[in-house]
């Protein structure tokens, strides 16, 4: 699942990028509001985390201009202000929930966790294509019942290609889900992480995960 967080004090944003890896998040993250909303409005996230008060635009403008876009990204919002107009104007704007600063990292992850429970944002926690069980949630990968042990990224990659089975997805496609913005985009890194997977989910892989020549990869049976 890739995330996107907006939020101009360093500290409390690199805090943020290194625990949500952590949790198996790939994080995009921007320190001004303006190149958040850009980010935000351009590419598909499972979930933004926004501070209010940002440099070039707020984080309730960011808010306002994703749900302009019809876009239906769960979206936290992190602010200093508690006060009850604060939260109803928040939430008016269209943000899912409201953490107030200073908040721990535990309890932040518990409510991202239950937004991405909802069910238009996660439609089943469970895949199963052919012996090959992904269980999403759990970050668990079985084949005919044994475990595969896959590396961070080999299942983000699988969730990835898991969650459009049947669909091929481009090479820009996956490196913008799986991998964040600073990945160079003409490196082997994708073709490396396919080779490993196959690798690993064993016998008759190649009928699991397939290269469509010119277009991408694709997972089915």
């Amino acid at each position: 699942m890739r995330m996107l967080i907006i939020e101009d004090e360093q500290e409390i944003r690199e805090y943020l990028v290194k625990n949500f890896e952590k949790e198996g998040f790939t994080v995009d993250s921007s320190d001004n509001g303006e190149a958040g909303s850009y980010f935000a409005r351009t590419n598909e996230y499972s979930i933004l985390i926004i501070d209010h008060i940002l440099p070039k635009k707020t984080g309730l403008e960011i808010i306002q201009e994703v749900r302009d876009q019809e876009k239906t990204v769960p979206i936290i919002m992190l602010s200093v202000k508690s006060d009850t107009s604060h939260k109803i104007d928040t939430f008016r704007a269209g943000v899912d929930d409201y953490v107030s600063k200073p908040f721990s990292f535990q309890e932040l992850n518990a409510r991202v966790k239950a937004l991405l429970r909802r069910p238009y944002s996660i439609k089943t926690h469970i895949y199963q294509i052919d012996d090959l069980t992904i269980h999403t949630e759990k970050q668990e990968v079985t084949r005919n019942g044994k475990p595969i042990y896959l590396t961070r990224k080999e299942f983000l990659l699988l969730e990835c290609l898991v969650k459009d089975n049947g669909k091929v997805l481009s090479r820009g496609v996956i490196m913008e889900n799986v991998w964040d913005m600073s990945i160079d985009p003409f490196s082997n890194t994708l073709e490396t992480h396919i080779l490993n997977l196959r690798r690993k989910i064993g016998k008759n892989s190649k009928e699991i995960i397939k290269t469509v020549p010119g277009r991408g990869y694709k997972i089915g049976v």
